[in-house]
């Protein structure tokens, strides 16, 4: 058995994917995007040697670094079915459909400077139809049932916590008479999250590969942090003021939602208009609102007693352009969840153009800030900022809340690995940089006497 890593190794947090090659079958577990620098374009690109006699995909979750280059697949003429959960697959097509649609706007954008430069056009990394042709070919499997997946290759799906339809992916090898157990943690939640179930304990693996990308550090307590967020929405209301949240469409927005339901529901704050303003972020609700299956006992409960739409009244849906700008005539107190969650693009820009110069607007910062987007600069403390080309004194209060994070901490990546520790599996630390995949592989083999590997990228691994 050999396992290439094709992505998220060497150092590298994005682009997961890993080659599974038995002697029977092809299988690629993960196939998502690099993001980020400007070799993420050339990183994208598969060697056709690697996938072009693939026999199945299987995904872990939706997130566009483990599902982004599945279209390329269709791209390539690669026929293999892709196989995930049921709520994957249903956020996977809305995300590379969104994706894709991105991706033809910025080409269509670039080709338009390139012409007046006398250049000749670009196309775009996938297309519509690549999308399309890839969506068609998600199959859903349930959780915690194997799979055949592959000629001598089941997969079993756990839930990993991390997102809705997130999963570790167990998969079972049968070669040579002998069946060996490969573990793939994809993205681990952290324990406790609101909405989401933990993620499940797996005992049995004679590999695993781990994500690390929190592996040196843990995240502040979630209770704390929902107590700070509380604190800042009960005083912003009482002075009738603006309320700005950067949201990621999937998973953030829909935290953010049940938080604010349950802080009605008991009368922590009076009701106040609320506006998510964002599409994608309003489909991706529904999605979660469909899978109460899915969701962890606390939240059951809460939705036992009345539905939470019944606390969301002055929650205002706004799919369209026109609901978006008329938010502008609205005065406080109200609140606006909007993406891009990193203020780098969407409708979250114009909201931040027409609010930062007033003293009475504040902003919520609630997800991690890449280097050098907008929303980073908030954070470290711009005095002015520029938006559309105009320069916007900053003169709103920011917050920063950094508790919210839907990746597992340190203390939650030992507490999942400790289940499998006693089978004594051959390791290999991967999604994360080097300090955090160090940090933690020291830890682990002081506690349990494993020594980790960390795989670098394009690196062939024999089991």
């Amino acid at each position: 058995m050999k396992i290439k890593v094709l992505g998220a190794g060497g150092g590298e947090v994005t682009g997961s994917a890993y080659l599974v090659e038995t002697d029977k079958a092809r299988v690629l577990v993960d196939c998502g995007i690099f993001q980020g620098g400007r070799e993420a374009e050339a990183m994208n690109r598969f060697d056709p040697k690697d996938v072009s006699s693939l026999d199945a995909v299987v995904v872990t979750h939706a997130h566009l670094d483990h599902t982004g280059r599945l279209p390329l697949l269709s791209k390539m003429g690669v026929p293999a079915p892709v196989f995930c959960t049921q709520a994957t697959l249903e956020l996977t097509s809305l995300i590379l459909r969104d994706s894709a649609h991105v991706q033809e706007m910025d080409t269509m954008r670039l080709n338009r400077k390139r012409q007046r430069a006398g250049m000749k056009p670009l196309k775009p990394m996938v297309s519509l139809e690549d999308t399309e042709d890839i969506i068609g070919r998600l199959i859903a499997l349930p959780y915690d049932q194997d799979f055949q997946v592959a000629a001598g290759v089941k997969a079993y799906f756990a839930e990993a916590g991390h997102m809705l339809g997130s999963s570790c992916i167990q998969l079972s090898i049968e070669e040579n008479g002998l069946v060996k157990k490969v573990v793939f943690s994809g993205d681990l939640g952290p324990k406790g999250a609101p909405i989401l179930k933990d993620f499940e304990e797996l005992h049995t693996a004679d590999a695993v590969f781990m994500e690390t990308t929190y592996g040196d550090r843990d995240h502040k307590p979630l209770d704390e942090t929902v107590n700070e967020f509380v604190s800042i929405v009960k005083a912003v209301v009482a002075d009738k003021g603006k309320i700005l949240i950067p949201t990621f469409a999937v998973g953030r927005a829909q935290l953010m939602i049940s938080i604010l339901a349950s802080m009605f529901r008991a009368k922590l704050v009076p009701p106040f208009p609320i506006f998510l303003d964002s599409p994608m972020a309003i489909e991706a609700s529904k999605i979660y609102f469909s899978h109460k299956e899915l969701y962890d006992e606390e939240l059951l409960e809460f939705i036992r007693v009345k539905p939470l739409m019944d606390d969301l009244k002055s929650l205002k849906m706004c799919p369209t352009a026109e609901d978006s700008i008329a938010i502008n005539d609205v005065p406080g107190p109200m609140m606006v969840l909007a993406g891009a969650g990193m203020c780098n693009a969407g409708r979250i820009m114009h909201h931040l153009k027409y609010n930062l110069w007033k003293p009475e607007t504040h902003v919520i910062i609630v997800g991690y800030q890449g280097s050098g987007t907008l929303g980073r600069r908030l954070v470290d403390g711009a005095s002015q900022v520029r938006i559309y080309g105009d320069d916007i004194a900053v003169k709103a209060t920011i917050h920063t809340l950094g508790g919210f994070s839907a990746h597992a901490g340190q203390k939650d990546l030992l507490n999942w690995f400790s289940h499998l520790a006693p089978a004594r599996p051959k390791l290999f630390l991967i999604h994360g940089e080097d300090r955090p995949r160090e940090t933690l592989g020291a830890i682990i083999k002081e506690r349990y006497g494993i020594e980790a590997a960390y795989p670098e990228l394009n690196e062939t691994i024999i089991l």
